[in-house]
């Protein structure tokens, strides 16, 4: 027999939007709050760290031997971050996540120069430092999300709705930095289209951060901005011509009254 006096769930059903949102702020993220658990107390020890998202939308966080959280992470891999900036009016009306998981730390040189060029490309400046003897680049790999979209909109998600499977684009991870830096020298009149036609985003010198399957993440300043690809990339050939058929796009965006 049913139990009416049972607590109903705050729970909304995990769909397309939500996994989109939850995509969205793990690629736009910037900053977000770490927690790990302090080794001698067990307490949560709370800090404020920079981020940028590796290829398959995973948090990456670049930290300091001197820091607190640093031998926390070391002792207990067990870790979370709250995701998500407040705007205008009540900050609880904005959306934010919280990304549940075990932190590893990027040891491969290989691995380590790749989610570098990442990193980089959200936090240039963090290049004075980021080579540093007591620093290292940690990944958060994720277990779960706590997605809360705003009032009423509350989500439990598994780490495979927010994550971008890479399968089917096997060789884009090493073919982004080149791709990156072409398209950043060669074509920043197709970037300033890209975020100015199909973005409506303000006009400038808007750099391409970083990309992968699902889509491009645009960088000015403090800003990212996704431009996400409709479909996904079947292969990492086709991103060559993905891309040119969006700047036709944008530019097509452009030119209308």
């Amino acid at each position: 027999m049913a139990n009416d006096d049972a607590p109903k769930s705050v729970l909304r059903d995990t769909d397309e939007e939500a996994r989109r949102l939850a995509k969205t702020l793990l690629r736009e993220a910037r900053f977000g709050a770490l927690a790990a658990l302090e080794p001698e107390t067990g307490a949560p020890l709370a800090s404020r760290v920079a981020l940028a998202p590796d290829m398959d939308g995973a948090p990456i966080f670049l930290i300091s031997q001197l820091s607190s959280h640093f031998g926390a992470l070391e002792a207990d891999a067990r870790a979370s971050l709250l995701i998500g900036e407040p705007g205008k009016g009540d900050p609880l009306a904005h959306p934010r996540l919280t990304a549940i998981g075990q932190a590893e730390r990027i040891a491969s040189s290989d691995e380590r120069a790749r989610v570098k060029a990442r990193y980089l490309g959200r936090h240039p400046k963090a290049a004075l430092y980021a080579d540093f003897g007591d620093f290292a680049f940690w990944r958060l790999r994720l277990e779960r999300i706590s997605l809360n979209g705003g009032f009423g909109k509350a989500y439990a998600l598994a780490a495979e709705d927010a994550l971008t499977a890479l399968s089917a684009c096997a060789g884009l991870p090493e073919a982004e930095a080149g791709a990156v830096a072409h398209m950043n020298e060669d074509h920043a009149d197709a970037l300033a289209a890209y975020a100015e036609g199909l973005l409506n985003a303000g006009p400038g010198a808007w750099r391409l951060a970083s990309l992968d399957p699902e889509g491009l993440d645009l960088a000015l300043g403090d800003q990212i901005r996704r431009l996400w690809f409709d479909p996904p990339l079947e292969s990492a050939e086709a991103l060559r011509s993905r891309l040119a058929v969006l700047a036709k796009k944008a530019r097509s965006a452009l030119d209308q009254p």
